[in-house]
């Protein structure tokens, strides 16, 4: 309801005036992105999350390119790994990242409802990030959109094959 949201909010604010570094904030913020998005504020939730993904050193490209191009890219990222070397991809360990990649997942679901136009952008960060850093649990989440973004441009066998290699990891 709007009281817990309040109430959460001033507990939030509390945590965000007393942490020391940008890090000690983040399970709090993103407590908050999901509070937002729970509390029918998903446009807010997913501007929040982008600026605090954008103050990690993570940006997401605008909603210019189409979701082809992006799904285009991600398969010629994916081409020089076999599905042997992404499942025997090292544990992301990186605490900075794990919660960048926890906000990515919950923007990859909120951002296909409400802005289907620039999810893609968001799955292949997540997948860009797990190649480089190391999977984690929400990887696969980058591996089911891209599987299903293949199937619905038309190739369904190997939008399949990303959304098993998602099952698997």
């Amino acid at each position: 309801t709007n009281g817990d949201h309040t109430s959460l909010e001033l507990l939030i604010a509390e945590v965000v005036a007393k942490a020391h570094f940008f890090e000690d904030k983040l399970d709090v913020l993103y407590f908050e992105t999901c509070a937002l998005a729970i509390s029918s504020r998903l446009p807010e939730s997913i501007e929040r999350g982008v600026e605090i993904l954008s103050k990690l050193g993570i940006e997401l490209r605008g909603g210019g390119s189409r979701m082809e191009a992006c799904v285009q890219e991600t398969k010629d990222l994916l081409s020089g790994y076999s599905d042997d070397e992404i499942l025997n991809t090292r544990r992301m360990t990186d605490p900075t990242i794990i919660m960048a990649m926890k906000f990515l997942g919950k923007m990859e679901t909120g951002m296909t409802q409400i802005m289907p136009e620039s999810a893609p952008h968001v799955m292949l960060r997540i997948i860009q990030l797990s190649l480089s850093h190391g999977m984690s649990p929400v990887s696969p989440i980058g591996f089911v959109h891209l599987g299903s973004y293949i199937a619905k441009l038309g190739d369904i066998s190997e939008g399949y094959h990303y959304v098993k290699l998602a099952h698997t990891l």
